[in-house]
């Protein structure tokens, strides 16, 4: 048996290390960038990374091709499924004001490995996001002058016929993206200003849309003469409100940014609330007043929005669609760029990606490093690279990031709060004087010994004094429980089964069963009639017992006590909208092309030899682990509510010796106790 227990340790050790915890700074606003983001800014920034080039192309798409004049509908379920997913970015970056977006929620609740994971398909994510806006930039300008770049460029420069690749080089599209870059390097106000003007100037065209179009709008384009409102029926709404969803990407933008904000927990919130409710309104109106305009069945897919108003005889309109649409793209390509840097220097700062990356310029308090190189990488993907096989890889890292986000939330929702500064004052260094700092007298320790072994019962070990003094007071006056713990009411029916089970763990574990099931559900829902041919009954059956486990382990979380946090937004109703917020994303994510899940493993399978050939051997909290400490204070709570101070000496690989502890358990109530052993300094005669 010890030969089994010994062979296990090197794998328990590495499973320790791929799940740790980042550790919060005490003072969370710390921070070596330049905190000067207000509300609007964020607002601005949010928009722009919502409203760009799907405004003008997305819509007509979908209403052409899917849904008809119901595509106001599919936008609205959309914004209402996005919002979701908000809610729980909102709580997040408010609460932890540290850039990184997906990726530091995940460290902080999920453990280091999914986080690295989930920042590195973030940054693929990003960096084809600005690519392929970059080249559809590009296209769209080349279509004003009737491709005339690209029939010089073909020409007189180069082209290819290579599979995966552009048919030709696109240099404008690298070129912007290049400039793009070099503004930013200068620094988050220059960033801000440049999305301001772009914004300003993307709404200015948006109104101008909606009032002179609703003014020569033609209510019979949704009459039964050209199909009705939903030609397609319930089943074109849904399958346009899947599409549509993906419009509203660009929000995390906004908790990206938390760390340059300058009131984090107040505005995140905030912004993320109103972009997307204005980018809802902008999606919605803009798609009614392209069907009222022209008849959906007639719509041009590419340039819809310029095509109504050429073909209502206002041509020249189009020119100001086309201002409208450079700028709603401008927009787009700065959001990109401002994120992408911040979530690569958030894991270089933590160790788990190169170290260079986390250099911040000391003038503009940007990670230039990394503005630069990641800025350059994109543009050579714009210039090379055919970007639509791989437009499809988007949705699953976004999908991916919003699942693990919103499982991040009922995990920290359901754990017992620990303060930073609890840890610092739980360990102490020792002195080698009897009862010196962090170490009780030897009277103390005999007196402690007496009141154990007087006490019957089980003892309770924390770490923590005053959270747990406080625990101990609730229990006496039976006030609400701690965060993690069982509910009062449903102590007498599931106290029995649960009551023995540490805060919290009853939570995470049925976080998993959660993710278990939702994937299980949605396969079967995807995959059950088609692909796998299920039986009615079989098919039913298993949506039955999915379903159920899925409900089951909603209501495993619901009965134990959440942390109430009245200084920081909270996401409402957990964990019922995190709940089905990840049962959303992950129906999404299945419904993908295999195709974009072999691209999507071959990519993790990348970053998983970068993680194990870097990361986890330069991780800081692999290396705050190494750091020696000398003694470690834990405190008994014995059932008659009485509480004794113990000392242990921590071992070089960070556990507790209990056998050197300064205070020991009663071995039975009715032996007598053993006697203390000395103090540390004290010699033994």
């Amino acid at each position: 048996m010890a030969t089994c227990v010994r062979g296990c340790g090197p794998a328990v050790r590495l499973c320790s290390k791929l799940n740790r915890l980042k550790t919060l700074d005490e003072d969370m606003m710390a921070t070596s960038l330049k905190r000067c983001l207000s509300t609007l800014d964020l607002t601005l920034l949010g928009v722009g990374g919502m409203v760009g080039s799907g405004l003008y192309v997305l819509t007509g798409t979908v209403a052409k091709d899917t849904a008809g004049p119901a595509v106001i509908v599919s936008f609205l379920f959309a914004g209402l499924t996005s919002l979701l997913a908000a809610f729980c970015y909102a709580e997040f970056g408010a609460r932890i004001p540290k850039t990184g977006s997906a990726y530091m929620f995940t460290y902080v609740s999920m453990g280091e490995i999914w986080a690295f994971l989930i920042g590195w398909n973030v940054v693929l994510e990003t960096m084809i996001g600005g690519a392929a806006v970059a080249r559809a930039w590009s296209g769209y300008l080349d279509s004003i002058f009737n491709h005339t770049i690209q029939n010089f460029t073909e020409t007189h420069i180069m082209a290819w016929d290579v599979p995966f690749l552009a048919h030709y080089p696109d240099l404008l599209a690298a070129g912007i993206l290049l400039v793009a870059t070099f503004f930013i390097s200068f620094g988050v106000r220059v960033s801000s200003y440049l999305n301001h003007i772009f914004s300003c100037v993307s709404m200015a065209v948006i109104i101008f849309i909606l009032v002179f179009g609703f003014a020569i709008a033609d209510p019979v384009n949704w009459s039964q003469k050209y199909g009705g409102f939903a030609p397609f029926g319930f089943s074109g709404i849904m399958a346009g409100t899947a599409t549509c969803f993906y419009a509203f990407v660009g929000f995390d933008v906004i908790a990206s940014s938390s760390e340059e904000a300058r009131n984090p927990q107040k505005a995140i919130p905030m912004a993320t609330a109103i972009a997307l409710v204005l980018a809802a309104f902008a999606y919605v109106l803009v798609s009614a007043v392209l069907t009222l305009m022209v008849p959906w069945s007639t719509l041009d897919p590419n340039s819809a929005l310029a095509d109504a108003f050429f073909r209502r005889g206002y041509s020249w309109a189009g020119i100001i669609v086309a201002v409208g649409s450079i700028c709603a793209m401008n927009t787009v390509l700065l959001s990109n760029l401002f994120s992408l840097p911040r979530i690569v220097y958030a894991m270089a700062e933590d160790g788990l990606f190169f170290s260079v990356f986390a250099q911040v310029n000391p003038v503009t308090k940007v990670p230039v490093n990394a503005i630069l190189v990641f800025g350059v990488l994109m543009a050579t993907m714009s210039l090379l690279f055919d970007l639509e096989a791989l437009v499809q890889f988007l949705s699953i890292g976004t999908l991916l990031a919003y699942t693990f986000v919103a499982a991040s939330v009922i995990v920290l929702r359901f754990q017992p709060e620990k303060l930073p500064s609890s840890s610092s004052k739980a360990t102490s260094s020792t002195s080698p004087n009897p009862g010196g700092p962090g170490l009780p007298s030897p009277g103390v320790a005999d007196d402690e010994s007496q009141i154990i072994s007087q006490d019957s019962g089980e003892l309770k070990e924390y770490e923590s004094f005053s959270d747990k003094l406080q625990l101990v007071e609730m229990q006496r006056t039976g006030e609400r429980r701690g965060a993690g713990q069982l509910k009062t009411r449903w102590e007498p029916y599931l106290g029995r089964l649960l009551g023995d089970c540490e805060p919290g763990e009853v939570a995470s574990f049925a976080v998993l069963a959660l993710m278990v099931s939702s994937v299980s559900l949605c396969a079967v829902l995807v995959f059950g009639n088609n692909q796998l041919q299920l039986p009615v009954w079989s098919f039913s059956l298993l949506v039955v017992v999915f379903g159920l486990a899925y409900l089951l382990s909603l209501a495993l979380i619901w009965v134990h006590e959440p942390q109430i946090n009245t200084k920081t937004f909270q996401v409402p109703l957990v964990p019922f909208i995190p709940g089905a917020s990840i049962l959303i994303n992950v129906f999404l994510m299945l419904k993908l092309s295999p195709l974009t899940w072999v691209r999507f493993a071959i990519w993790l399978a990348v970053g998983l030899c970068v993680y194990f050939g870097y990361g986890i051997w330069h991780s800081k909290e692999g290396l705050r682990e190494l750091q020696p400490t000398d003694m470690a204070a834990r405190y008994v709570v014995l059932p008659s509510g009485s509480l004794v101070e113990t000392v242990q000496p921590v071992q070089p690989d960070g556990a507790l010796d209990p056998a050197s502890s300064h205070l020991r358990r009663a071995t039975s109530p009715t032996q007598p106790p053993p006697p203390p052993p000395p103090a540390a300094g004290e010699q033994t005669r």
